[in-house]
């Protein structure tokens, strides 16, 4: 039996970024046990039966009122709460896999394994909030109904929590920026990170059960190319002689699998985009795209419908049983076939306008001077960010109430898009769709141009809308992939292509209004601020 560590308790102050003071007398008091040749974190010894406080928890939740288990186990977790009922018997709450189970410590129990009084009385003393330590004892079931582990030997701490937990942590930068305390504190926290777990893997089976493998692609390459944003750049070491991209999209990259014969193919991972934070908007996020051989867009509609159905599914059933603490799904919101709006015929209708030719030279100026003449202002710099910014303002809010599916962008908007003319405008609109929640964009998709000639042309459009963009577009973000064309010339099969943000789900489905709650540490400044890095003292090196 090791002996128990004295840490003194410390009084908490209400504001937990301040308790540098605290910490450094938690510190002193635990430097001061290490002396008298208390083990300073113990390894591990698997004495007992060990078992998993869930797993305890299944196994003896029929035991009755008074009636002790025959089998001694023994459980490791973080004391979540201590009550001392008399000088003789302590309760405390031992929390671990986000179950947690009662501890029972009475002293009539223990003393017949050799703990003396004294012994016992150290207990209240020295276990701390927040402490992690194994308890060994048999389950039992108290008089209030409680199941309980009432330890026959003195608990062992594994490792002390040298800074009191708060009762409370509610400023949201004090909590993102110490997110392993606010994940102890706060239920609905951890609850949230769990439910974008649940969630990316139900995603993963879902495609799995629909034939689809899973690839990984690069990360780092010459270029960053699928999609119209600004990447991060970086260079190595290696003779490599030009500088490196991370990528904004797996999309090419994933193409180049379907050529290659993989016609069901999905990457679930990081893409990286430098570009603005805001409360949907982080430069690293996690992004599920799939490519499927032979499918259209009506294929694609009606999978995204199964898929968005099914999560409100599994997110309302695992909120209702495992994360009480996240709002209830309504999972009715989500049943399918949504609505769709056709995104030339109603933006005309809500502004009362016929467009001009949208691939025409002056197409631009034209539509700008026809908004003028209804009063519309703008300053965008591109006729694709124009169209965008109406989309926002004028089809977007028709998805508060109701998921909804905007479709057949103008083929300025959508460079990688195969492309038709529209019967009831006439314009060269792409086979796309993107589906917005509560005028949030939760994913996008469309036929992908198979045609390498058309797919060049489209490249050097876009090419051409960059260069008239007044934002500084560096040079390598405007090159033409030929690489990507040269691989179309092999044959790339007629597929449909879909893609979505993760951050954006989970915040749909656990109610988050941040981006920073369903990110694991917050977004790219709370990352950076978490970083407290110095220099050793001179003391330190040469001590």
């Amino acid at each position: 039996m090791r002996p128990i560590l004295r840490i003194q308790s410390r009084p908490l102050r209400s504001n937990w970024s301040n308790l540098l003071g605290v910490r450094n007398c938690c510190v002193r008091d635990y430097s001061r046990s290490t002396k008298a040749n208390v083990p300073k974190y113990p390894r591990i010894e698997h004495s007992g039966i060990p078992m998993r406080i869930p797993e305890f928890r299944e196994k003896y939740r029929g035991i009755e009122t008074h009636v002790t288990a025959d089998e001694e186990v023994v459980l490791r977790g973080r004391v979540q709460f201590i009550r001392k009922a008399s000088s003789k018997l302590i309760f405390i709450v031992l929390k671990s896999e986000f179950e947690q189970v009662q501890g029972l410590f009475n002293f009539g129990k223990l003393e017949a394994a050799g703990v003396t009084l004294d012994s016992f009385k150290t207990i209240s003393t020295n276990l701390q909030r927040g402490h992690i330590i194994s308890v060994t004892g048999k389950a039992t079931r108290t008089p209030s109904g409680e199941l309980s582990i009432g330890a026959t030997q003195m608990p062992d701490i594994l490792s002390p929590n040298l800074l009191p937990l708060p009762v409370d942590l509610s400023d949201v930068d004090t909590r993102i920026g110490n997110r392993h305390v606010d994940m102890l504190v706060n239920r609905k926290t951890v609850d949230t990170l769990r439910l974008r777990s649940y969630l990316i893997k139900y995603m993963r089976e879902f495609f799995h059960e629909r034939h689809f493998l899973e690839f990984q692609t690069p990360i780092l390459a010459g270029a960053a190319g699928g999609a119209a944003a600004a990447p991060f750049t970086t260079a190595t070491t290696d003779s490599l002689s030009k500088d490196l991209s991370m990528r904004i999209a797996p999309e090419l990259w994933l193409k180049r699998l379907v050529v290659g014969g993989v016609d069901k193919v999905f990457e679930l991972g990081p893409s990286f985009r430098n570009e603005g934070i805001d409360q949907t908007h982080n430069p690293e996020f996690t992004t599920c795209e799939f490519y499927s051989a032979y499918a259209n867009l009506d294929d694609l509609i009606h999978l995204t419908e199964t898929l968005v159905y099914g999560i409100a599914e599994h997110c309302s059933g695992l909120i209702a049983t495992k994360l009480e603490s996240l709002a209830p799904v309504e999972v009715a919101k989500y049943r399918g076939p949504f609505k769709q709006l056709e995104f030339l015929p109603v933006l005309e209708a809500e502004l009362d306008m016929h467009f001009p030719d949208l691939v025409r030279p002056d197409a631009f100026a034209d539509l700008t001077q026809r908004l003028e003449a209804k009063g519309i202002t703008h300053k965008e710099p591109t006729l694709a960010k124009l169209l965008d910014k109406l989309a926002a303002g004028y089809l977007e809010p028709h998805s508060r109430d109701a998921a909804l599916f905007i479709t057949h962008h103008p083929v300025c908007m959508s460079p990688l898009a195969k492309s038709f003319i529209c019967p009831r405008t006439g314009q060269q609109i792409s086979a796309r769709a993107e589906l917005f929640m509560d005028e949030k964009e939760m994913a996008n998709m469309y036929e992908e141009e198979n045609d390498p000639a058309a797919q060049r042309q489209k490249f050097v459009d876009q090419v051409r809308q960059q260069q008239c963009d007044g934002g500084g577009v560096a040079d390598e973000e405007i090159l033409i992939d030929e690489g990507y064309v040269q691989v179309l010339e092999s044959g790339l099969p007629p597929t449909g292509g879909w893609g979505c943000g993760i951050e954006r789900l989970v915040m749909q489905f656990s109610g988050s209004k941040r981006i920073s709650e369903v990110l694991s540490f917050g977004n790219l400044r709370n990352v950076v601020a978490a970083s407290r890095l110095r220099k050793p003292r001179v003391d330190e090196v040469e001590a």
